[in-house]
């Protein structure tokens, strides 16, 4: 409140603009507001009205000047009007960012459907949280070469928000990018975020627009891929790309004189990334998979960037992760810091190599994507590796407790169902099935107290006597859910058995006091609960099998901490397939059997291949004839 003069009235300070630039939020005018833009007479231009409104935010927020789209007369009103109403009604009150996260679906909606042009703007999300969550952008300057929408920014910033911190006190954002259209989404995208930042237009090749050398804390993009003809005398001196060496060839371009060019501008932009950091900086980026494995003058460039000891771990990726191509893709990190993260002595020189392509989650027939949970796992390989041990027990301790709370919910449903029933059906196969449902959540109390037990332990512990009692904690969930499948798979199968024999005898008529439909949406939501449930607990499975103690350790077929002397028998090789290796699943064949097996089905290769040969010799004949 201000102060009142004598005898006036107290009176409140009007909020205006700096409160809201105070609070990271971007500020509207009255103009720009949807309150004034509904509340305008019927039969007013909503087309010219929006259009002022976008002009008026621009006025009061100088990092959107000719930015924001201005020509909506294209739209006609009724249009205009039901659009302003559907975004007023967003809920103020939603917790996390909302419209950031409608921003960035349509985004990534955009990008599936504009093809290779939307993949210069957008990576996919997961694919940006896996990499923060890796590098770990607490505190610093954030550079990205090859910025389009600025989710790298955007992601940094959400990180240092979950771990309780400003990020406008924390970091600062400098972007790069080519094409000035792109330039315009990222800044919008950054002030729907309440983000500010120096991102400016560039060809990283010939231009360093942010004098980039030695200068960042942080590093990370997902730049082009493969692009060639880029001018050698354009680059060669520049010490951004001939620090550790620089790709070089001849080649006659497309009827003009022999230029020299670089082959293939994958190393210019490795380069890049190590030329960018300052003393103890941590960068990431994408790369096709080529790369990791490219010969001649991009493998003696790899090899110093190995002996100068600044990667500090790869991750191939699992194939289409992206919208616009299914070129397989590798993380590179680098870090001249290792020291600061915990990594001495033998460590600090080995190289951390994951192969991911067998953790994804499927979202639709052509894309994959990583969920929190999968990228959590996997940036958990690099905190073990790194000496975070508590952090591993703190996730895990997380997928219990929000498994736990999905069990309890799903206890308290499972009666309920299991009465359904035994009020619908008047079957003793159903309704033994269904009592032995309902005697499987017996256990469950017990499981709950052993939690309750857990916690009660706290955090005082160390990590070993934290992660024992974890693991002591998780061996009755994995015997609950086996009974608990074969209870729930033994119900189904008596129901349906039921269903046929009604249909029978009813001529394919259910009787009208049988409200089945009720029934299998419950019977549905109640397994659908318990995957999400399972799901909790088969994570905290993954985790526990492949580091039972808490600690760093190879695991055949996902990760490997390799030494540089095992690198240069790899002839430096950064592909992580050659060094993880590959799990060979155990079938139970002696020596003798697995031989006899293998003799067999040389010979159902051989009668496939003669079958084969008949087949293609009778439709030759048949073609012969049909053309004669």
């Amino acid at each position: 409140e201000l102060t009142p003069q004598s005898g006036a009235a107290p009176s409140r300070r009007t909020i205006g603009k700096k409160d809201y630039q105070a609070r990271g939020v971007l500020y509207l005018p009255e103009i720009a507001r949807y309150s004034n833009l509904l509340e305008l007479p019927e039969g007013a231009d909503l087309g010219e009205a929006v259009s002022n409104a976008m002009g008026a935010i621009e006025d009061e927020n100088e990092e959107l000047r000719g930015v924001l789209p201005k020509d909506y007369s294209k739209l006609d009103n009724p249009t205009l009007a039901t659009l302003l109403k559907t975004f007023s009604e967003i809920p103020m009150d939603i917790e996390g960012d909302m419209f950031g996260k409608v921003y960035e679906y349509f985004l990534g909606k955009f990008a599936m459907a504009e093809g290779q042009r939307g993949g210069e703007f957008f990576t996919p999300t997961s694919l940006v949280r896996l990499i923060v969550e890796v590098i770990e952008p607490y505190k610093g300057r954030i550079f990205d070469p090859a910025c389009g929408s600025g989710g790298m920014f955007v992601q940094s910033a959400d990180f240092v928000n979950s771990h309780q911190r400003n990020p406008a006190d924390e970091i600062s954002i400098y972007g790069q990018e080519l094409v000035a259209e792109t330039i315009r989404l990222s800044r919008m995208n950054l002030r729907v975020h309440g983000l500010s930042g120096d991102i400016r237009q560039g060809n990283s090749y010939y231009e360093d627009v942010h004098e980039s050398l030695n200068k960042f804390d942080f590093v990370m993009a997902n730049p082009p891929f493969n692009v060639d003809e880029v001018i050698y005398n354009g680059v060669k001196d520049d010490p951004r790309f001939n620090t550790y060496g620089i790709p070089k060839r001849k080649n006659k371009s497309k009827g003009k004189a022999e230029e020299e060019t670089v082959p293939n501008a994958n190393y210019l932009w490795i380069n890049l990334f190590a030329t960018s950091l300052k003393d103890q900086g941590r960068a990431a980026l994408v790369m096709a998979n080529s790369a990791s494995d490219a010969r001649h003058s991009e493998a003696d460039i790899r090899r110093e960037l190995i002996e100068q000891n600044l990667i500090y771990g790869m991750l191939t990726l699992p194939s289409n992760m992206f919208y616009t191509v299914t070129l397989p893709a590798t993380l590179w990190f680098f870090d001249k810091g290792k020291a600061a993260r915990g990594l001495e002595g033998d460590r600090a020189e080995r190289i951390l190599f994951i192969d991911a392509r067998n953790v994804f989650t499927q979202i639709d027939r052509a894309h994959r994507e990583f969920s929190e949970a999968q990228i959590q796992n996997l940036a958990s390989i690099s905190r073990l590796y790194c000496g975070q041990r508590d952090s591993f027990i703190d996730l895990i301790d997380s997928y219990f407790a929000d498994g736990m709370q999905r069990l309890t919910a799903n206890a308290e449903a499972a009666p309920a169902v299991t009465d359904q029933v035994a009020a619908l059906i008047d079957d003793a196969d159903c309704a033994r099935a269904a009592q032995a449902l309902r005697e499987q959540w017996t256990a469950y109390p017990a499981l709950q107290q052993a939690w309750t037990d857990y916690q009660q332990g706290g955090k005082a512990e160390d990590a070993d006597a934290r992660n024992s009692r974890q693991r002591a904690l998780a061996e009755p969930f994995a015997a609950f859910f086996a009974d608990l499948h074969e209870r729930q798979k033994t119900l189904d199968k008596a129901i349906r058995a039921w269903e046929r024999t009604e249909a029978e005898k009813n001529e394919g008529r259910r009787r009208p006091d049988r409200d089945m439909k009720a029934l299998k949406a419950a019977m549905d939501t109640l397994h659908a609960d318990m995957r999400d449930a399972e799901q909790c607990f088969a994570h905290i499975e993954w985790l526990q099998s492949r580091f039972p103690e808490a600690r760093y350790e190879d695991v055949v077929g996902l990760c490997k901490a390799a030494t540089k002397a095992e690198v240069e028998e790899q002839d430096w090789s950064l592909n992580p397939g050659r060094y993880v290796g590959v799990v060979i699943e155990e079938d139970g064949k002696t020596e003798e059997e697995f031989a006899e097996w293998l003799v067999a089905s040389q010979d159902d290769l051989d009668r496939l291949n003669q079958e084969a040969t008949a087949l293609e010799q009778v439709i030759r004949t048949n073609l012969t004839e049909l053309l004669e």
